[in-house]
């Protein structure tokens, strides 16, 4: 019996998505070095947690819901 199905080690960033594909779903990783982070800059806390620093605000918007008034702000975020 083949395997058509793979349970994958994701990061704790995406705990919140089921880490188990079935085989249709995946592709061959090439290597990238431009997927190599920088983590020489990267301040860790003892729990190994950092705090993100916003860079820029990118846009600015309004939406009304439930005759309130909501401000959405896009903002690019740095390490």
């Amino acid at each position: 019996m083949r395997k058509v199905a793979y349970r994958l080690a994701l990061p704790p960033s995406l705990d919140i998505v089921h880490d188990v594909f079935h085989v249709s779903q995946l592709r061959r990783y090439i290597r990238d070095g431009n997927h190599v982070l920088d983590d020489t800059k990267l301040e860790l806390r003892p729990d190994l947690s950092y705090t993100k620093k916003p860079i820029a605000i990118l846009d600015r918007t309004t939406k009304e819901l439930k005759k309130q008034i909501i401000s959405l702000v896009l903002v690019s975020w740095g390490r």
